[in-house]
Formats: structure tokens, C-alpha cells, sequence
């Protein structure tokens, strides 16, 4: 590979292209993977090489340019996104380093969406962790170029040749090594451009030569003219398969895989020279697929990678600064956005003019006079900007939006009150902040007791949302013990009917509802259906009727959780002259709907999660056992490098509370687990019975 190029300086202004309007200079990468695997230690090596900081920062020092959020620094972990950039020769490289513990998914998810290329970072000892195989499988759902870096390749005990194998194993045979570790990794060797090692400088296993051969012959399958070719004259210059390269990464059919260190910079230069070189610039990698319209109407559309077009770009993260405000950060794909441009957000019908542009790096703001498709930039102060929202300048273009990412259901819930008096607003305005910033937290509010609820996807998910709200909001809470989502549903059809008749010294209160319920197919939700003839509830009553079987589905029937999946039919009703109000009807209808739900086979439903558990193969006996103590389903167990294992089981979430203490115990500390909800399913008549129990009481009360 060709030697690191020129290095530019950090002087307070963004890297440019050479050409200010060339979007084959430009790079997109985001970091992903597991915890500990080095991500941010290589963003910084990456920062340094490029000359964009002095020395490497530290994580165990909180001096990172990516973690600078006090409680990042203080659990050394990186909790959000985090964008950077720098220029490598006349290219210009946007780097994103993500969390990687999969609690903050709601941060690590939104970062495919700004990039070309998906960097899977594996900690060479600890092998394949799922959090690897999961955002691999993310990035290739969304159709992204992949590849894999192995880090920590000098660390001890690291064998990267049974480490390649297993890699392969893994993720398919397409997973090809650009460079080898050399002298026991403390260089690395060119397998692409060089077709043979350089004397003195021979691989720690297999062989330059093999590895570019190898190369070479996965690259040419894309293209029968260089097949042809290959298998004339025996090999073909790496410099002349750029196409079939790109095609090769686009396609999924090659991932390649680089050795470095991050720590002791093995491998950064190279790495870079191989951003620059090899991956794709935005016209090269696979189009984000863009829809047209709503529902079933929608068309799929692409964005056209010229800065002369009219602008089209998507919000990836949202930050709010309690004292700088909102800022989003967004990707172009289509068109330039300049300091004064006017841009629309999603259907909004007033634009927004765009005072200052910015590039970021890490927490610093670089304003930039313009910005190109694949620049990743952000703008500040504007409330109407968020998650998702698609930016254009044209009024014509409403309506266009992402595919959905798949992010999984939060479902660790806690219970939140605020420790001081009237401070009850003051904490729903800054979880609903929090909300804003995090697609995987989500802030409830319920009515049958009066509780603020967040959800998150773990409970180091949502200690980190409690540490904000009283490190960087000082709100103070007291907490309680986590709250399931539990719903409530009928498995069969009943039907009530309810008049309320209120007779006071004036005016009085008059109104009869009739209705029927009936079960819909688990997930449908609600459906509320009116047949009413001969106006026997006038028409201007029947939303205060839906409004009153609303409240009583918030509020619950039978245990006091939200009532799903039910169709309410209005099917007859009285209604007087002078007394009927809409208040009669909103109580008519709350209590016809629950003497109806009562009779129509009520049930609780529990959230059932799949649980994944990475730990010791020789704890993998006691954690089965324990699971299935928990009413838990073995789906399958998986041996994993260093002599660990994973366990795959379905379980209902209230036998996982506080888990992380048993699992704890179980493994001496070592094993780790993720949750993601699989689906709402019954709970046993007896935990009904207690819970149905335990509402009266709390009614009577």
C-alpha cells in the first residue's frame, strides 16, 4: 500500500476534499461491535495518524475526543454516537464511533444510517462476541459494505490464525484477510497490493501470497471479463480492480478482514490508506432505500448523489445540550446545503433557515460554509428537527422518509418520582429530552397509578438515564422497583350496556351506551366500530363514547394494565334531549366497556423476551437449570473462542428482574446478558388470580 499521505492539523477548520464539490473524496465508516473491543482507542489512533490530534487520548483517562460526556468518562464506556472527522491524502473521512454494549442500541442502530461502510471491531481476546454477529447482521439488513477489524492483535495468547477461522466460520467463508499479522503483531503485512511479502517480513500464519490469490479470485467472480482474464494470464494488478472490488462489497461477497493494533498504532496508517483506497465513496456504495408517500401507497426511491440537485438528507441523532439546545446531526444524500439554506423537516410546510453549519469533532462544533452528499453535518437551535426526519429544501418532496431501523422494544421498566415537591414537571420535561435524544427510551405516564414509567433495554440503560437526570438536568428521584409491561386483552365476545342518569337541582346528566367487545389477533391493537342507527346516540356524542372505552382501556379492568388488541362496536343507545351531555357518554361508555371486557374472557398478558447469556462454558450447566427454574425455554446453547459459551432462551420478563445479581453469582461475576421482547403471551391462572386479587384491594383503597 502506498505510504500515509500529508496529515491535516486541528486549526479550528474542517478538512476539505481538494475539490470542494467532489464527492468521490469522501468516506463514511462507522465503528461498531461489542464493549472492550478498542473502538474508541482506534478512533483516536485513527484521529492522531491523520494528524488531527497530537497523542492519543485515553479511555481510562477520560482524554478521548469520541467519550466526552462526564459519565462516559467516569464508567470508561461509550454511551452515544459519536462524530468525527479528518482527511487522509485529499480524502476526507467521516469516522463514527459507537457504543457497543447492546443496552445503547438506540445510539449504535441510527449510525448505520449515515454511512457507506460498517467496521465490525473484534477484540482478538475475546473472539466473537454477539454483539459482533449482531451488528453484522444489522449491516448487511440494511444492505451497507462490511468489514472486519481485529484489534488487540499483539495482546498475549491472541492466535489470529484459529481467530480467522473462526471468524469464518462465523460470517462465511467471503471473510478474507487484507493484511497479516507479522513478528508476533507487531507489524502487519499488505496482502491486496503486494503479491508477495517483502524478505524479513513474512505473515505469522498462512502467506501473503495465499492471501492474495485468495483475494483476487473472490474479486474477479463478480465480473466474467476479469474471470477470463485471471485464468489467462494467472493473476490480475489490484490497481485495476476497483470496480469489481466495490461490486465484490456491495454485493456481500467480500468482507474483508484487518489486523491492528490500536493501542500501539500496528496496522493505523495502513488502515487508513485502506479507507481511502479500497472502500467506497457515496456513489459506490448501496443507495438507502427512501419511500415515497405512506402505508401502501409508498414507492421506493433513491437519492441521486449529485450536489446539484435539490437537497434530501436524513436525521441520525439528536442531541439536546441543557445549554446549547437541540442540535441535529444528519447525513446528506442528495443535493448541498449551505450556511442560509432554507430547509423543509419532513412535511413540515415552513422552512428553517440554516444560520451555522457545522462538522463535528466530538464535542466541538467546526462551522463549515457548506456540505456535500456522504458529509455527515449538524445545525443547532431548531426545534422542529427530529430522529428520522428527512431535511429538503423543496416543498414538492414532503412525505419521503427511511426505511424503519428494526430496533428492539425496550422492556426494563422502572418507576420514577420526583424527590422534591412540584418538581413534577420539571422531570417530565427532561425525559421527554431524554425520550427525544434515545429511539429506545420510552417514558410512560400510568394513569392507574398515577406513576412516571421509562423503559429502557437494560438496567445499565436506564442507571445511565438516572445519573443524567441528576448529574446534568440536578432533577432527583426516588425510584421503584422495575415495572413490567404487563397488558390486558379478552379471548373472547361479550356484550354490555350501561346508562348513566344523574339528576341533580339543575341540569341533569343522560346517556346510554350499548356495545359489544371482541377479540383481535394479538399485536392488532384497537379498533373502535360504530353501527348505530336511527340516531339513537347522536353522532356528536360517539367520540365522547370512544373517549370513555379509552380511559377505561388505559386504566385497565381486571388488573389495572393497558387493555389491547380488542374491537369495541357501538351498536345501539339512548340519548335526552336536554340532559345528554358528553360527559354522560364518556362515563356511559367507559362502564359499558367494562361490564362487557369482564364477561368476554379477560386475561393478563406478560412480555416474553428472548435472553441471550455470554459466559463460562462451565457455568452454562447451572444457568440452564436456573432459567428453566424461571419458567424458561432452552432454544439452543453456543460455544464460543476462550472458553465461553452462550445460552439462547425465551422467558417472561418478571422472572428476569434484577437477573444480573443471580447471574452474577452464577458465573463469579463474568456472565453478561441481553434481552430483546419476543411477544405478549398469557399468564398462569394463578398469577392472574393474584394480580386481579391484588387491583380490588388496591380499588377498594
Amino acid at each position: 500500500m502506498s505510504s500515509p499521505a500529508a496529515r491535516s492539523t486541528a486549526n479550528g477548520v474542517a478538512p476539505q476534499p481538494t475539490s470542494a464539490h467532489d464527492v468521490h473524496r469522501i468516506r463514511t465508516l462507522a465503528l461498531v461491535g461489542p464493549a472492550a473491543a478498542g473502538k474508541t482507542t482506534l478512533a483516536e489512533a485513527l484521529l492522531q495518524q491523520a494528524g488531527v490530534i497530537g497523542a492519543v487520548g485515553s479511555v481510562e483517562k477520560g482524554s478521548t475526543v469520541s467519550d466526552y460526556d462526564p459519565i462516559e468518562r467516569r464508567m470508561q464506556h461509550s454511551l452515544h454516537s459519536s462524530v468525527m472527522h479528518l482527511t487522509h491524502g485529499d480524502t476526507r473521512i467521516h469516522l463514527l464511533d459507537t457504543p457497543g454494549n447492546a443496552d445503547f442500541l438506540g445510539q449504535s442502530l441510527p449510525a448505520l444510517e449515515a454511512v457507506e461502510t460498517a467496521a465490525i471491531v473484534i477484540n482478538a481476546t475475546a473472539g466473537i462476541e454477539p454483539m459482533a454477529v449482531r451488528m453484522m447482521a444489522y449491516a448487511a439488513e440494511r444492505q451497507l459494505d462490511r468489514m472486519i477489524i481485529v484489534n488487540r492483535i499483539d495482546a498475549p495468547g491472541v492466535k489470529p490464525a484459529d481467530l480467522l477461522a473462526q471468524i469464518q466460520e462465523t460470517f462465511g467463508r467471503v471473510c478474507l484477510p487484507l493484511n497479516l499479522p507479522a513478528n508476533g503483531g507487531t507489524e502487519v503485512v499488505d496482502c491486496w497490493f503486494a503479491p508477495e511479502a517483502t524478505p524479513g517480513h513474512e505473515a505469522d500464519f498462512s502467506s501473503v501470497a495465499a492471501a492474495h490469490r485468495a483475494l483476487v479470485e473472490q474479486v474477479v467472480e463478480v465480473d466474467g471479463a476479469f474471470v477470463d482474464r485471471y485464468l489467462n494470464e494467472g493473476d490480475v494488478p489490484a490497481t485495476e480492480l476497483h470496480a469489481p472490488l466495490e461490486q465484490a462489497l456491495r454485493e456481500g461477497h467480500l468482507i474483508p478482514v484487518f489486523f491492528v493494533s490500536a493501542k500501539t498504532g500496528v496496522g493505523v496508517a495502513q488502515l487508513l490508506d485502506v479507507v481511502t483506497q479500497l472502500l467506497p465513496d457515496p456513489t459506490e456504495g448501496n443507495l438507502p432505500d427512501f419511500y415515497k408517500g405512506e402505508g401502501a401507497e409508498a414507492r421506493l426511491m433513491h437519492a441521486q448523489v449529485d450536489p446539484a440537485q435539490h437537497v434530501l438528507a436524513h436525521v441520525f441523532k439528536v442531541a439536546i445540550d441543557p445549554y446549547v439546545g437541540k442540535m441535529g446531526v444528519f447525513r446528506i444524500h442528495q443535493g448541498t446545503v449551505s450556511k442560509d439554506s432554507l430547509l423543509y423537516v419532513g412535511d413540515g410546510r415552513k422552512p428553517f433557515k440554516v444560520g451555522h453549519l457545522f462538522m463535528l469533532q466530538g464535542k466541538d462544533h467546526v462551522e463549515v460554509p457548506s456540505a456535500i452528499p456522504g458529509d455527515i453535518v449538524a445545525v443547532a437551535k431548531v426545534d422542529e428537527v427530529a430522529y428520522d426526519a428527512v431535511l429538503h429544501d423543496a416543498a414538492e418532496d414532503d412525505h419521503i422518509h427511511l426505511k424503519p431501523l428494526p430496533f428492539p422494544v425496550p422492556v426494563h421498566g422502572i418507576a420514577l418520582k420526583p424527590r422534591r415537591h412540584g418538581d413534577d414537571q420539571r422531570l417530565a420535561e427532561v425525559l421527554a429530552k431524554l425520550a427525544i435524544e434515545d429511539p429506545c427510551l420510552k417514558v410512560e405516564q400510568v394513569a392507574s397509578t398515577h406513576e412516571t414509567v421509562v423503559y429502557g433495554l437494560g438496567e445499565l440503560h436506564l442507571r445511565v438515564v438516572l445519573e443524567r437526570l441528576r448529574e446534568t438536568y440536578r432533577v432527583e428521584v426516588d425510584t421503584a422497583p422495575p415495572a413490567i409491561a404487563y397488558r390486558e386483552t379478552i379471548t373472547g365476545k361479550a356484550s354490555a350496556q350501561y346508562r348513566h342518569k344523574k339528576q341533580t337541582g339543575g341540569a341533569g346528566q343522560f346517556g346510554e351506551v350499548h356495545l359489544t367487545v371482541e377479540a383481535l389477533p394479538r399485536g392488532a391493537g384497537f379498533e373502535f366500530v360504530d353501527v348505530v342507527k336511527g340516531g339513537t346516540i347522536p353522532g356528536q356524542f360517539i367520540p365522547a363514547v370512544e373517549k370513555g372505552v379509552r380511559l377505561a382501556m388505559d386504566a385497565g379492568v381486571i388488573a389495572g394494565h393497558p387493555v389491547v388488541d380488542v374491537r369495541v362496536t357501538v351498536t345501539d343507545g339512548k340519548h335526552h334531549s336536554v340532559d345528554s351531555k358528553e360527559i354522560a357518554f364518556v362515563t356511559a361508555g367507559k362502564k359499558a366497556f367494562i361490564l362487557a371486557m369482564k364477561e368476554a374472557g379477560p386475561i393478563v398478558l406478560e412480555p416474553v423476551v428472548d435472553v441471550e447469556i455470554t459466559a463460562g462454558d462451565q457455568s452454562i450447566g447451572d444457568i440452564t437449570g436456573d432459567l428453566a427454574s424461571r419458567r424458561g425455554e432452552i432454544r439452543g446453547t453456543d460455544a464460543l473462542a476462550g472458553g465461553l459459551a452462550s445460552v439462547r432462551a425465551r422467558a417472561p420478563l418478571s422472572e428476569l428482574s434484577g437477573y444480573q445479581l443471580r447471574l452474577n453469582s452464577l458465573t463469579r461475576g463474568e456472565g453478561r446478558y441481553t434481552l430483546a421482547l419476543s411477544h405478549y403471551d398469557a399468564v398462569p391462572p394463578n398469577v392472574q388470580a393474584e394480580m386481579a386479587k391484588g387491583y380490588q384491594l388496591h380499588e377498594e383503597d
